[in-house]
């Protein structure tokens, strides 16, 4: 792989020389520009869905450096034959959540491609002092996660029609769920780090959390939020590719403890699709973040701790 020249720019708060969620360019003493981008294939059949969770994944890395959305730039590949009426729909679900977030989509780009794709190029902006990177977790922080994981399991079991239309729902639900109150509720916080879950699963993002930090990420299995039937469609090893690349991926940087049930770690190396957060916050402060989290996010929960560096990035017991 290449190596990637460095801008020798003042203003680039932060960069591709690390892997937080978005780039960071300051404006002026009180004003830094967030800017990501995101796509992704369809997870879900309904075209208006599709487009709602693709519009929230995006938005998502914006809320997880501290920042507020505020415009958005559609970006779509169809086939030719794709009706207009889907296009359409998953055009709609965007918007709508871009509308949710208090932000505007203003205009866009799109191309003919031989499977439907979407997401958006999304520009938020911060004060400075409210910017969070995934590489300050201190020693003695514990770990908030906002949203229950299994979505990328659970996908691949509707897939196979092996679902409950309620647990669908939960999953669409889950999916389709800004991460916009999170984000305001934690700035109220002297939160250290922050970055938001996705395919690298919580284990792919926590390592990359403690490695940027420093740290040993010591994770509860048995503490995490956890979307129905998730456990039970890992024990009947329904695993989609993706958490078995970032299995290969964690390999020799991981402690787990041999307790550890096989499906709970096959939920942690899950891919998830528009997951929460993953906050880093002081201890002292924890208990009443949670709270607060809780009042509008019933299944946020503490989910592990930063230690001092230890042989391992992560720990999990």
């Amino acid at each position: 792989m290449c190596q990637l020249p460095k801008f020798d720019d003042p203003n680039l708060v932060v960069g591709f020389e690390s892997s937080d969620d978005a780039a960071v360019y300051r404006i002026d003493d009180n004003t830094v520009l967030v800017q990501t981008v995101d796509l992704f294939p369809p997870m879900v059949d309904d075209p208006y869905l599709f487009g709602q969770i693709a519009a929230v994944n995006a938005l998502s890395d914006v809320y997880a450096m501290g920042g507020t959305p505020r415009l958005a730039i559609n970006i779509l590949c169809y086939p030719e034959d794709l009706p207009k009426e889907i296009v359409r729909d998953i055009l709609q679900g965007g918007y709508d959540k871009v509308k949710e977030a208090g932000a505007v989509i203003a205009g866009g780009h799109s191309l003919k491609d031989h499977e439907p794709k979407y997401g958006l190029c999304v520009t938020g902006f911060a004060k400075p002092e409210e910017i969070l990177t995934n590489s300050n977790a201190k020693a003695g922080d514990l770990l908030i996660l906002t949203k229950p994981l299994g979505t990328g399991i659970l996908n691949t079991a509707a897939k196979a029609e092996l679902l409950s239309k309620k647990t669908e729902k939960a999953v669409e639900a889950s999916m389709a769920m800004l991460n916009k109150k999170a984000c305001e509720i934690m700035k109220r916080y002297p939160v250290n780090s922050c970055t938001d879950v996705t395919g690298f699963g919580l284990l792919g993002h926590a390592y990359e959390m403690g490695a940027g930090s420093g740290v040993t990420i010591r994770l509860d299995a048995a503490a995490m939020p956890l979307l129905p039937e998730a456990r039970d469609m890992a024990r009947m090893g329904i695993i989609p590719a993706g958490a078995y690349a970032n299995r290969a991926f964690l390999e020799g940087k991981l402690k787990i403890e041999a307790d550890v049930p096989l499906d709970l770690l096959d939920i942690l190396f899950d891919p998830q699709t528009s997951g929460g957060l993953l906050i880093a916050v002081p201890e002292e402060h924890a208990a009443r973040l949670l709270a607060d989290l809780q009042c509008e996010i019933p299944a946020a929960a503490i989910v592990g701790r930063v230690i001092p560096p230890e042989n391992h990035t992560i720990h999990i017991k």
